[in-house]
């Protein structure tokens, strides 16, 4: 992320998720800057509600999977795969909690009825491996491309009067 941070270049001003500096005070700072890029991790997933055109873009870097060494995610795949048999716990957990989570991000921007924007999933995987189709089909219903021309209109569409 912070990589991301330094290297990006763009007119707008950026804004990062740094250790010590609380969600509420980014995310305060974030809705007062106009135009302001966001660089921040999955955690702040979660709590935050931003609503209309002061959101319009999420990125996602990488599919959200757990890390296996992680003590509590491993400790349940290995409670199911005993239960269920040895690699049960990847349909029967690891896929579907990746895919709460990104639902959870695409969350962040959509907040109503009224909200419009592009959520950019940058791994490659949900276009090659098996398990993507599956991924994108439990995001809600939206139109799909990897094309970047279509992007550009759809902000030339919807941006009148900011960005």
């Amino acid at each position: 992320m912070n990589y991301c941070y330094e290297t990006v270049e763009t007119k707008y001003p950026k804004l990062v998720q740094e250790y010590g500096v609380s969600r509420a005070i980014l995310l305060e700072k974030f809705r007062e800057t106009p135009n302001a890029v966001l660089f921040a991790t999955r955690s702040f997933w979660e709590g935050i509600d931003v609503k209309g055109d002061d959101l319009v873009l999420v990125v996602i870097h990488k599919l959200p999977f757990e890390t296996p060494s992680d003590l509590v995610y491993s400790s349940k795949t290995e409670k199911i795969d005993k239960e269920l048999g040895q690699g049960k716990s990847w349909f029967n957990y690891t896929l579907p909690d990746t895919c709460l989570k990104l639902k959870q991000g695409v969350g962040r921007l959509i907040r109503s009825k009224t909200d419009k924007g592009v959520i950019a999933i940058l791994d490659s995987r949900i276009s090659y491996k098996g398990y993507g189709k599956v991924v994108v089909k439990s995001l809600p219903p939206s139109y799909i491309t990897q094309k970047l021309e279509k992007v550009k209109n759809f902000y030339a569409k919807i941006n009148g009067k900011k960005r």
